[in-house]
């Protein structure tokens, strides 16, 4: 029996991991990096051991470390989650010489799957229908390969998933850059650079099969999930069961996952990945030997704790007829929510940029399930994964689920960090999503930025009244003399009242005053926003610095308004903003040199891809960050002169830092 277990993870699914522990009445222990000391797993946990550092090389990524965190505490068991360690062949062969149990597949199995091209050649014999692919060595001919395999082909990690190292290839003259830059981003989020070219298939649906394996022998799958709305090849919506699969299709992909789980000796979670054509007809992607991250909607429909179940396995217990006969109730949907900018490229297309920060107020209402690793006041840093929750509904039918988990993201307050939130609520709405129609393709259909857009109400406008008002009144509640009248009050009426603040890329400045008169807390009140009035009839309900309540041509409305850091995080029935709060006089230091090329987030210079003097040309690449994991190119704003460059290869930047100014070709000559 395990008593005492070790957490080698971090963030939400480290603290999923706790709570099913805890209700089994295991004591657990967690690792953490130093800007993680103050994380909500961290205080979850009974015991808790720093691993002197910041980034997962030299924290979760450290073996030997974990290792000995379980030795000084007295664990006797590790459950690696997902991500870093929890595929390593090698750290669950340590784990077995320090007499710790691992809570997953045995090394052999791990192994087996460490090579994704091997996997696919141990698959095919299997039975199970794989896509020819090949793996890139320093000696490969990539013309020749790729021809062979047919363009478009993928450039995948061989060693990693969640999308880092992959690039889709149309041509050969895209081919070796686009190897290069999957090898350094698969060496940088895996600890190996080995990557292999496979057929892409165009706009297929990503299907996969959970199973489960115990010591005894017995392998069983626990239905199907979609993941096919992806960005950047990470999935952000997944549902269970697939509305693209029947019962027919359900008893073929069933039995290639238990084939597949049965060909390595499978224990413990796992799933068996594919791809599913247009035609029906699925092949092969991958067997994950880990804990999902869309692990919930399986648990939802089935009933059962998938964490108890490796916690079972681990300890020798054969599969029990609760998972033996589990059926399918209802219908589960999970969206990835993640702080991170979804904007539109100079290119026109959807560009998703990390975000860091601190995360002021965090509340997902509604009967929804919220698995995460942050709270009130965390700190998200560019170390890790951007994901700042799962958030997942249930539902009688697929429609229920997707209302009930759109109406509480766009009710949810969202403080301090920029979400993907817009993005999600408008993919849960969207007509061809609720028809079932999605595919890996959606978002390429679908643009991201409209998708995102169509939330807030009114653009904004009546979020930008009240947050002015809310100012109003707290600047009344701090007045030392005459509190209890309206700010700027005059015999004689004067000027409005001013306000102005920033919506994204755009300034918004509102005017108010006061009517005479008014009926108990009620007050008219003539306001505009950008010059437009309100409405024909506003009425000012009750207003303090948090709350306000309006009244607009008849319509009752009430906003919950939080202010910090010169910004204030407006809330309502019709959608919430971030607005910064213009200061009346603008610091003339704050304005960057034209030509500059800002850091669009935070993170370290990979390369510096051009030198001072040299021409440069409209959209070159001049520099490239790594943030959270992935690359992000900075190019030229126009043509002209490379007349500064501010950094170097391994610079660390923030957000909004001139990287490079690049000089108009004339002024430079002149």
């Amino acid at each position: 029996m395990i008593t005492k277990l070790l957490v080698a993870n971090r963030g939400e699914i480290a603290s999923r991991v706790m709570r099913t522990a805890h209700r089994l009445g295991i004591s657990t222990v967690a690792v953490y990096s130093d800007p993680d000391a103050d994380a909500p797993f961290v205080a979850l946990a009974d015991e808790s051991v720093r691993l002197p550092g910041a980034t997962p090389g030299e924290t979760y990524l450290r073996a030997e470390k974990v290792i000995a965190a379980a030795r000084a505490t007295g664990a006797d068991a590790v459950h690696p989650g997902y991500g870093f360690l929890s595929e390593n062949e090698a750290f669950a062969r340590d784990c077995a010489a320090a007499g710790l149990t691992f809570v997953g597949p045995s090394p052999e199995a791990i192994a087996s799957m460490g090579s994704k091209l091997e996997a696919k050649a141990l698959m095919e014999s299997a039975g199970v229908p794989v896509l020819p692919g090949a793996t890139v060595t320093d000696d490969t001919d990539l013309s020749a390969v790729a021809a062979g395999i047919g363009f478009p082909v993928l450039v995948k990690a061989a060693f990693g998933g969640g999308g880092r190292g992959m690039r889709v290839v149309a041509s050969d003259a895209e081919l070796r850059d686009a190897v290069d830059g999957a090898r350094r981003e698969a060496a940088s989020a895996f600890g190996d650079g080995t990557v292999f070219l496979e057929r892409f298939v165009v706009d297929p649906r990503h299907v996969e099969v959970q199973i489960l394996g115990d010591t005894h022998g017995a392998v069983v799958h626990l239905f199907e999930r979609e993941c096919s709305i992806q960005r950047r090849y990470q999935k952000i919506v997944e549902e269970s069961p697939s509305p693209a699969v029947d019962e027919a299709l359900r008893s073929e992909l069933g039995a290639a996952a238990v084939a597949a789980g049965k060909a390595i000796g499978y224990t413990g979670a796992g799933t068996v990945e594919f791809v599913l054509g247009q035609d029906g007809a699925f092949f092969f992607l991958e067997v994950n030997t880990r804990l999902q991250v869309e692990h919930p909607v399986t648990e939802l429909v089935t009933g059962l704790d998938l964490v108890e179940q490796q916690i079972r396995v681990a300890e020798g217990e054969a599969l029990g007829p609760d998972v033996t006969d589990a059926r399918i109730d209802g219908h589960a949907i999970e969206v990835r929510l993640y702080a991170e900018t979804v904007a539109r490229g100079d290119d026109g297309v959807a560009t998703y940029l990390p975000a860091t920060g601190t995360l002021h107020r965090f509340d997902v209402p509604g009967d929804v399930r919220v698995d995460t690793g942050v709270a009130d006041g965390s700190v998200v840093s560019p170390h890790y994964d951007p994901m700042l929750a799962k958030v997942i509904a249930h539902g009688r039918t697929r429609g229920e689920a997707a209302r009930a988990l759109a109406r509480a993201l766009a009710g949810a307050a969202l403080h301090g960090v920029t979400t993907n939130r817009d993005l999600l609520v408008g993919i849960l709405r969207e007509p061809e999503f609720l028809a079932g129609s999605t595919d890996t393709g959606y978002l390429v259909r679908h643009d991201p930025v409209a998708l995102g857009s169509g939330t807030l109400g009114a653009g904004g406008t009546r979020h930008a009244a009240a947050a002015a008002l809310a100012t109003q009144a707290g600047n009344r509640a701090s007045a030392r003399v005459l509190g209890g009248i309206p700010s700027g009050f005059r015999n004689v009426g004067g000027a409005p009242q001013r306000i102005a603040y920033t919506l994204g890329d755009r300034e918004i400045e509102v005017t108010y005053r006061f009517r005479r008169g008014g009926t108990g807390t009620a007050r008219g009140l003539d306001i505009t926003v950008d010059g437009e009035p309100l409405g024909e009839t506003v009425v000012l309900l009750s207003a303090t610095p948090d709350t306000v309540t309006l009244e607009v041509d008849g319509v009752r409305r009430t906003y919950t308004v939080h202010r910090s850091g010169g910004r204030s995080y407006v809330d309502g029935p019709d959608g919430s903003v971030a607005l910064g709060e213009v200061p009346r006089f603008a610091d003339p230091n704050a304005v960057a040199a034209a030509g500059s090329l800002l850091a669009p987030m935070p993170g370290t210079v990979v390369r510096v891809l051009g030198e001072t003097g040299a021409a440069v040309t409209a959209g070159q690449p001049l520099v490239v960050l790594e943030a959270m994991k992935m690359e992000h190119t900075v190019a030229a704003p126009g043509d002209g002169v490379l007349g500064e460059v501010r950094v170097s290869a391994g610079d660390q930047v923030d957000t909004g830092q001139v990287l490079a100014v690049v000089s108009d070709v004339e002024e430079g000559e002149s």
